[in-house]
């Protein structure tokens, strides 16, 4: 199979209500799915309306999905919803659902021009596995502070939060800091940094880390990688930044560049998952653990096998069997990574895997599992299904002719993975920065 089955999520209607920025988030036991996306009143940015879900069931190897709902109490007034960006707490299983509300139609473009930020951090939360939603939390004053007299703007995600062993919620983050203002408040000059919020209380206060220091850095997110955390951004450079924090998000340490993801032109959001390695794919000599705060944690939640049922409206091609999948999974951690593979347009949606995360020379050619015009993407670890291997997810705009007509959503396996993104690069020679390594 050349790529996998796709089901359309959201789809551009007729009045040009439009639908982007998608947001993934799996749900135990199960695992259930929760599909998030803005809602524009046309595809422009300044356009945006409200948050809108769709709630997914796994029926056998296939994924239900219920009717589109819009999330009426994610919004503040006066403001429009934007960059959905869902965490899960596992010891509470509430599920926070963070996205900045803008004032007006005030574009970011104009933010970033007068150093004027419009932008709120908010979020809804939910205890029922995101069957309902409470009211809206302005968590701007608490988590921003003094910091947005520096901002030009900000935003979360988009795509997924993380939680880590220790507990700590963690929401990526970026924003444009104010470098250098001109006579009478006009700006000379910003730059995009990212960063993340995070709580260590189960979400009942939330506070702003560091940012990124060096490169430029924008919509980004996070794993839990061998002992440190991970940050994959877009960037105008031509290519994604990656960096490293070493105490949990707080703080990260210099980015660099990771040649082998390109960026398209003018840049894409893209989406990083982390899961574990399977235990025969890595020779003990290769890429020993980072220890620092016991950081790492697989990002597949664990999930029991339902029994046998129909087939659903989302299906997975058929896998291995089950003899053929590994009996146990290592404590090494690989990445996944979504992005379109076209350099000067947004075109062709690809996935990518790093079996030694930490080196950013060592990322796999995509396999394309779309063909055609594709932009922002959410992943997610579904873990084992009954076939015994491991699924992700992968929701995705899409389009005949544009990227946003369309939000798609498809399933594959672990396996189907390996046979297409084939054998890691050859390990190069270590050059200074040529490896993402805590000091």
């Amino acid at each position: 199979m050349g790529t996998p089955v796709r089901t359309v999520l959201f789809q551009r209607e007729r009045t040009g209500l439009t639908y982007r920025v998608p947001a993934l988030l799996p749900v135990p036991p199960g695992p259930a799915l929760l599909a998030f996306a803005e809602q524009r009143l046309s595809p422009d940015d300044s356009h945006a309306h409200l948050l809108v879900q769709r709630w997914g069931t796994r029926v056998g190897s296939s994924v239900q999905w219920g009717p589109l709902h819009v999330l009426s109490t994610a919004a503040l007034e006066g403001h429009r919803s934007m960059n959905p960006c869902p965490v899960r707490d596992a010891h509470t299983a509430t599920i926070f659902l963070f996205f900045i509300a803008v004032w007006g139609h005030t574009p970011e473009a104009t933010q970033i021009a007068t150093g004027r930020n419009a932008a709120r951090l908010c979020c809804v939360t939910s205890h029922d596995g995101g069957h309902s939603w409470g009211q809206v939390r302005d968590l701007t004053e608490e988590a921003v502070g003094s910091a947005q007299a520096e901002w030009a703007t900000f935003a979360v995600g988009p795509g997924h939060g993380v939680q880590l062993l220790s507990g700590r919620l963690l929401v990526p983050a970026y924003t444009y800091r104010v470098n250098r203002r001109e006579c009478f408040g006009r700006i000379c000059r910003t730059s995009p940094h990212s960063f993340t919020f995070y709580s260590d209380d189960h979400g009942r206060t939330w506070h702003c880390g560091g940012l990124v220091p060096n490169l430029r850095s924008g919509e980004c997110q996070l794993a839990a990688v061998n002992g440190v955390l991970y940050c994959n951004a877009r960037s105008p450079l031509g290519s994604r930044v990656q960096a490293l924090s070493t105490d949990e998000g707080a703080s990260f340490l210099p980015g660099e560049l990771v040649p082998s993801l390109a960026e398209t032109a003018r840049g894409c959001q893209g989406s990083i998952v982390g899961f574990s390695a399977p235990s025969y794919s890595r020779p003990p000599s290769e890429g020993s653990a980072v220890g620092t705060r016991g950081l790492p944690a697989s990002l597949c939640p664990g999930v029991q096998r339902p029994p046998e049922g129909s087939a659903g409206d989302s299906h997975m091609g058929d896998g291995p069997s089950v003899r053929e999948v590994p009996a146990s999974l290592g404590r090494d951690t690989w990445l996944l990574y979504s992005h379109p593979v076209g350099r000067r347009a947004r075109l062709h949606m690809g996935v990518y895997l790093n079996r030694s995360p930490l080196d950013p020379q060592r990322w796999t050619e995509p396999w394309v599992i779309f063909q055609g015009p594709s932009g922002y993407s959410d992943l997610a670890c579904l873990g084992p299904w009954p076939q015994g291997d491991l699924v992700f997810a992968c929701m995705f705009e899409s389009g005949a002719r544009l990227s946003y007509e369309e939000i798609s959503f498809c399933l594959f396996s672990l396996q189907q993975l390996l046979q297409h993104v084939g054998p890691p690069p050859p390990q190069g020679k270590d050059k200074p920065g040529g490896h993402c390594q805590p000091s």
